[in-house]
């Protein structure tokens, strides 16, 4: 039920969707899901598995996203602030060309980054997001670095600092600024950077950090997904920006990125000191259905990483390093069982294997199974909170200032 979901969603990240289907190009690959279904990546790696490593001009925990060879990541200055923006011939891993967008250092949580943001690139751009507190910024960049428009959305007002990540949605690029300040969804045109639209949001002191997805019913039209503390799970039409529905779930921080599994999207809301829970919603739809809460989860709830959909299987894995497989319809939990270490990134599937790094560097592997099974454990050179990504049968690993490009293996 839940693959023919997927199949359902209309997601465009580029012109055609051949091309999107088969890039890597947003925060967790197509409609954030965390899905590959590539083979040969290992469970379990050795130093000379990797075809290629750099070492990164700045630091932070941002993606990679890909437009064919062309691999896109930023870094952050820890001294000044600025970000930087590289593109990496993904075949190579050597530098194209790098870029460098001023900005300012400020405030940030101990574990965020002034490249916490993964950038989403289509077949003309690469969209950007450089926040400080005195200015809201979306850059377009063409494939050679060159700025094509720049806009400002306002001031920032955050405890955290930034960390959400923009889409691409047919020809707009879609970003969320749910924050302690003036809070709104907006969509701009990717051509021009001119808005298409803005739904204004509650005011919190729970910014909100996940990154929206499309979910889209059979029958109905596509709806942007978004979670936040304040306004709990959005339905928003993405040519109009109107909400369609809405239901209210947190009463904490929501940080990760909303998932579609078994009929339901699950969201999740947490905090430093605990309390953390993921809900499982039905949809409303167009039609005046209104979404309902189908059921809860609270016990070793993730509140940083995005919680993994295979089938009707849904993988959540806790921040302090406890891992839960339950049944997508139900809740039914499968197993839950302890991998050790502490996560901020989010896991992605490749194949029937699933692929988590640990803040501590740990890239740890299970089997996409409802039986548990550990199948491998590789330690990277420091410590990392980005989430990996795949493009071209090949998996991407960033650490704080390093990326690793891991090749296929026969016999995996």
């Amino acid at each position: 039920m839940a693959r023919h979901l997927l199949l359902m969603i209309v997601f465009f990240c580029g012109a055609e969707m051949a091309h999107a289907e088969d890039s890597w190009c947003r925060f967790r690959g197509p409609n954030g899901a965390g899905q590959s279904d590539a083979v040969g990546i290992p469970a379990q790696w050795g130093e000379d598995a990797y075809a290629w490593k750099v070492d990164l001009p700045g630091v932070g925990h941002s993606s990679p996203v890909f437009w064919g060879q062309e691999l896109y990541l930023t870094a952050g200055d820890p001294e000044s602030g600025d970000l930087i923006v590289l593109r990496l011939d993904a075949a190579s891993g050597k530098t194209v060309w790098q870029k460098s967008f001023g900005s300012k250092s400020h405030h940030l949580h101990a574990r965020n980054s002034y490249a916490s943001s993964t950038p989403a690139v289509d077949q003309e751009h690469i969209y950007l997001a450089l926040v400080t507190p005195e200015a809201y910024r979306v850059l377009a960049l063409d494939h050679n670095g060159e700025k094509v428009w720049e806009q400002n959305l306002g001031l920032f007002n955050s405890q955290h600092g930034f960390g959400t990540s923009p889409i691409v949605y047919q020809d707009r690029v879609v970003i969320g600024n749910d924050q302690m300040g003036d809070s709104f969804l907006i969509a701009l045109d990717c051509k021009t950077g001119e808005q298409r639209w803005k739904t204004y949001r509650q005011k919190t002191r729970r910014t909100a950090y996940g990154v929206p997805c499309v979910y889209q019913a059979e029958g109905d039209k596509p709806v942007l997904i978004f979670t936040s503390g304040a306004n709990g799970m959005s339905a928003v039409d993405p040519d109009s920006g109107d909400v369609r529905w809405e239901i209210d779930l947190f009463d904490k921080r929501s940080v990760s990125s909303p998932v579609i599994a078994g009929g339901l999207i699950f969201g999740s809301c947490g905090s430093g000191g605990g309390g953390n829970y993921v809900c499982a919603v039905k949809p409303g739809d167009r039609f005046g259905t209104a979404p309902e809460l189908a059921y809860k989860v609270s016990s070793q709830a993730p509140y940083v990483p995005s919680a993994l959909a295979y089938g009707d299987l849904v993988f959540l894995w806790y921040d302090k390093g406890i891992v839960s497989c339950i049944d997508a319809p139900t809740g039914k939990v499968h197993w839950q069982k302890r991998v050790g270490g502490n996560f901020s990134g989010s896991p992605i599937r490749v194949g029937e294997k699933i692929y988590c790094i640990s803040d501590e560097g740990e890239v740890v592997c299970l089997s996409a199974s409802k039986e548990y099974e550990l199948l491998g454990r590789t330690l990277l050179e420091e410590s990392s909170r980005a989430t990996p990504a795949m493009a071209g049968g090949k998996m991407y690993l960033r650490t704080y200032s390093k990326l690793y490009c891991l090749a296929p293996q026969s016999g995996n």
